[in-house]
């Protein structure tokens, strides 16, 4: 048990709670922002919604209280601390759906995939990691040279980014390419 002056010492925090109420959501919210560190939670019973709001603030390992084991516990601290998660099956099934719709409702409609970027931004961005110019880029997507510029344009402003060279790494980084 440790104190909250004691949290960054922490590597995964462990929360267990009889169900995710208000209380529990700010405690994870406010955990989250201050520590950034994963959250193994311990709970009874949890709804898709606050599955969702939960992994959002960095839980990534639910436990249900009557499955609890001190194996469990430890393989689930374990996962966590190498960046892995744990979820009991019925939660993975409820976590695909949601993405699923996500991508069905919400990115489709907007020509967007589950990376955030459109299908062209996908191509030109691949092409630039090959090392190619902008000429060349055009001629092997036969676009223009504008509508290419466009699209590295258009990509770097949404994303905050400062160059070609800033996207390439952040698209890789980020395992969109």
């Amino acid at each position: 048990m440790l104190r909250p002056a004691e949290r960054n010492d922490a590597h995964v925090l462990v929360f267990a709670y009889e169900q995710v109420s208000a209380e529990v959501v700010t405690v994870l919210r406010r955990t989250a922002l201050e520590t950034g560190l994963p959250v193994v939670l311990v709970v009874n019973a949890i709804t898709e919604s606050e599955l969702l709001v939960a992994i959002e603030n960095r839980v990534v390992a639910i436990l249900p209280r009557g499955a609890v084991s001190a194996e469990r516990l430890v393989h689930s601290v374990t996962t966590a601390a190498a960046g892995g998660g744990v979820l009991p099956p019925n939660m993975v099934g409820e976590l695909l759906k949601h993405i699923e719709r996500l991508q069905r409702e919400v990115l489709a409609p907007n020509g967007l995939n589950a990376s955030g970027l459109t299908p062209r931004e996908v191509d030109v961005l691949r092409l630039m990691a090959d090392g190619k110019d902008t000429q060349e880029i055009a001629g092997e997507l036969c676009y223009s040279e504008r509508t290419v510029k466009n699209v590295i344009h258009n990509l770097t402003h949404r994303l905050k980014l400062r160059n070609r060279s800033h996207a390439v790494a952040y698209a890789l980084r980020a395992g969109m390419i």
